[in-house]
């Protein structure tokens, strides 16, 4: 909520003082929370976070070098990410990050499930091998 409202507050001179606040709010708000959920899912595919349910609930944040350490992982991931091919980058990203089906992946791409299919293993391998020897 407080990075809605920071990013509203930033923004504001594009506001139509015309039209009522509210609707900008709630859509900037929903789409704050749809980022965060896609870094979440993000995190939870590529193997970030592992074991947090062990952790007692009374204190839900990391602690900085836990903060630090993901935030290099993340980065690395990113960069072997950015370096697939392009096919097997799309393929991975509209299913595995963006949460769409495969068949909607194969309808956006042109390509059949079963590529679409192909396409996330042979991006999970190689990014499996790529990070194993980084």
């Amino acid at each position: 909520m407080q990075n809605a409202l920071a990013s509203v507050w930033i923004n504001r001179q594009r506001l139509d003082a015309d039209r009522p606040v509210g609707g900008y709010l709630t859509t900037t708000t929903l789409n704050k929370c749809r980022d965060r959920l896609r870094r979440r899912k993000a995190a939870s595919f590529l193997g970030f976070g592992r074991g947090l349910e062990e952790i007692i609930a009374s204190d839900d944040s990391p602690g900085p070098e836990d903060t630090a350490r993901d935030r290099q992982e993340f980065a690395r991931v990113q960069s072997e990410i950015e370096r697939l091919p392009v096919r097997l980058r799309e393929a991975l990203v509209l299913v595995a990050i963006d949460g769409r089906s495969q068949r909607e992946a194969a309808e956006l791409l042109g390509v059949s499930e079963k590529t679409i299919e192909t396409r996330i293993y042979r991006a999970r391998n190689r990014l499996r091998e790529s990070l194993e020897f980084s």
